[in-house]
Parts: C-alpha cells; structure tokens; sequence
C-alpha cells in the first residue's frame, strides 16, 4: 500500500498530464466511469453489504446507515450524476477578463485547474464517485480520504473508477483512495505538501479537526445548522409545508432544517399544526418555555446545546421569539452559515432577513433543502462552501478552478 506522500507525488505527476487534456478525453474518462459503475454494480453492492452489517455491529445511527447505504438505484444515480458532470461546460481556460495594454501587450486572464485536491470525508460511498467526476472534469487530479465505515464500499467504487480512468489513455493516479483509516492517514494527508487545497465533507467535528490540523489550504463545506423563521405575517399552511418538507424530506443532509423559531404573534396559530404534521415522521420537538406551554408535556425542554446542534436526525430545535430581529440575532449567534430560511407575507420582514442574514443561502418562503449545485443550475458540486474564501455555497466546476495570466507581446521592455 502507497504511503500518503508517495500518492502525493504519483497524483502531482498526473495532474501535469490532466491539465493539459482535452474536453473531450476528461468526458469519454466520465463515460467510461458511468459505465464501469454499472458494469459492477453487484461488486459494489457486496462490499457495501460488508460496510452496512459493520455500521450495524458498531451502533451506527439510523441516519448514518442511510448515508452509507448503496442500492442499484443509488449506484444509477451516481453514474447519471457523472454522466451530467461530462455535459457541463468545461471552465478550463475560459478567458475571464482581458484586453491589449497601451503599450500593445495583451494580456489575458483563464481558469486552470487548482492541481491536486485532497477530500476528507464521512460515510457516504456516493462522496467518491461525485468528487472524482468533479474534479476529472475541472482538469484536477484528487486524493480521496472516506470513512472507516464505508471503507469497502470506497475501495470498490474507487477500483472501478481508475480502470476506466486509464481505459482512455489518462493516468489512473487522477484518482486516488487512501485506503488506510487510521488517524495517522487522515493527519498526513492535512499535512500533505503536494496538497493545492483539502475539502473537509462532513460533521462539525471532522471540519473543526481538519481546520485545527491542517497545513495545507482548507476550504470549509458541509455543516450546515439551518433555521426556519416564522414570520407573524407567515401563511399557516405554507410555514407548514415549508418545515415538514426541510425538516423531514431527507434530515441525514447538510440543508435540512435543524432549529424552528416563531414568531410569538403567530405561535399559537402555526405551532399546533407544525406539530401535527412533523408526527407523520415521528420528529422529536425540542422546544422553550413557550412552545411546551402551547404544545404540552410531548414537547422536551430545550438546552442551549440543542441549538447549536446539527442532528442530521428527526430532532428539531423550536423557540418562539418576540420579534424579527430577535431570530435574526438567534441565527447571527448559532447559524453555521449554509442556509437560512423566512416565511413571511411581509415584504419589508423579508428585505430585512435577506440583507441582514449572513448565509451561503438566503430563502424567503422556500425550504432550505434547495441548497443545491444542480438544482441552483450549477450542476453537481462537490459540497456547500460556508466560508468567503476562495468560494461560498454550491461548489461546482468553476469553483475547483483558479486562474492565472497570460501576457503576450512582441518584443516590449520594462
């Protein structure tokens, strides 16, 4: 087994070949990986099958396991997910900005690969067929570093994915899996010098691990604790629907709402029927002294660490506030900066909620589970930036490239 560096090394030789190919040879690469996805679907299920039966000895959650769980549904997805990476647009080396000089220079600004990219990330396998595709496609050649839980599943889906990489002349190195889980792996791959940036893709604890350790550039995606505000003015059966739909379509993800506040003119109108609809799911409220008081003893008392929490679970955090600057000041204090939600009939509320919110993602009257490369238009994305450097929300293509100059002349001087 390469040691980290030594997969440093291989993948910073291949991206010098992976820079320099066409659109056309990185899209025939996805193709063959859609492909090779499906030729071995039944490979990859068997090793997942391993992963899950591991997940369950270990005690993994109801919502890990749906994270880690594959299907040949789940696996045609990720062969359709790369077959739409191969239809984007190519942003190497779109011209940006440029123009001739005074002097007659001519200088113009293009995107290029950001170069290797390493990808530390928890138990969800669809993570290594998305992000390879994504950075094929930006002409970056990546290390990927999953979970110990889905580690089979990983080594498989990685497998396939270098064969078809190199069935089209390409260096398999492109695409690299670290198969070694310890600590010490994940440690040396933040410290990997060969590095031109590493993207933490997961829970707040792995993020705050990689941004305290690491010495390479970091770009912060993922943790994402959402809020829904209920605006007095909000319509009964659209706050409803909004909550039930961020809440519960799918709470394993980063956009899922994580803390409900009301508006304390609407609380007795909105917070019964919330409350009816999220037992279809058997959500667990946890809510202040004014929620138990409307909703009674099925209501637990709320903590402080509730509020700061990501549950990524049927758990849903709940205050009624006085006032709209009274959850725009709740947010300021507990958002992680991924999305942010009103629902309000009141246009003036709503200007102020958007202008005043310090979101990768700002809704007025939309569930927050739209944050979202493809459906933003963006296409796949390798996660959702929560920071402002070098980019914010959907990271796609264009995001996993940076730039450089070219400056022509015919002979000019300094």
């Amino acid at each position: 087994m390469a040691t980290v560096i030594e997969m440093g090394d291989r993948a910073k030789t291949a991206s010098r070949v992976l820079s320099c190919a066409g659109t056309s040879q990185k899209n025939d690469a996805l193709y063959a990986m859609a492909k090779a996805l499906i030729d071995n679907c039944d490979a990859i299920l068997a090793a997942n099958s391993i992963d899950i039966e591991n997940g369950k000895t270990n005690g993994l959650s109801k919502a890990l396991l749906d994270r880690l769980s594959l299907t040949p549904e789940r696996i045609k997805g990720m062969a359709v997910g790369i077959e739409e990476t191969a239809a984007l647009a190519d942003p190497i080396g779109e011209v940006m900005d440029g123009g001739i000089r005074p002097n007659g220079i001519s200088i113009r600004k293009i995107r290029v690969p950001l170069g290797v990219i390493g990808i530390i990330y928890e138990a969800r396998p669809n993570v290594t067929s998305d992000a390879a595709a994504l950075c094929l496609k930006s002409g970056n050649c990546c290390i990927l570093r999953g979970g110990k839980e889905a580690i089979n599943s990983n080594i498989a889906i990685m497998n396939v994915l270098r064969a078809a990489v190199a069935s089209v002349d390409l260096p398999e190195d492109c695409v690299q899996l670290i198969e070694d889980t310890s600590r010490e792996s994940s440690t040396a791959l933040m410290r990997l010098r060969t590095l031109d940036v590493l993207i933490p893709r997961g829970g707040a604890g792995l993020i705050r691990a990689v941004v305290d350790n690491a010495t390479v550039p970091v770009i912060e995606t993922g943790v994402g604790n959402c809020h829904v505000f209920i605006d007095a003015s909000a319509k009964t059966d659209m706050a409803v629907d909004i909550v039930y739909n961020a809440k519960t379509s799918r709470p394993s993800v980063c956009n899922a709402m994580e803390t409900l506040l009301v508006h304390k003119d609407a609380a007795e109108r909105v917070l019964p029927e919330i409350y009816a609809k999220l037992q279809e799911k058997n959500v667990e409220l946890r809510g202040d002294e004014e929620t138990v008081r409307i909703l009674g003893n099925s209501v637990v008392p709320v903590t402080d660490d509730d509020y700061s929490t990501e549950f990524l679970d049927y758990i849903l955090a709940c205050r009624v506030v006085d006032s709209i600057d009274d959850a725009i000041a709740h947010i300021a204090k507990y958002s992680t900066g991924h999305s942010e939600c009103i629902i309000t009939s009141d246009f003036a509320n709503a200007r102020l909620f958007t202008s005043t919110v310090d979101a990768a993602a700002v809704y007025v009257n939309a569930s927050t589970r739209f944050t979202d490369g493809g459906v933003f238009g963006l296409g796949a994305e390798i996660g959702i930036s929560t920071q402002k450097l070098h980019a914010r929300g959907p990271m796609g293509l264009r995001e996993l490239t940076s730039m450089k100059f070219i400056i022509e002349g015919d002979g000019q001087i300094r």
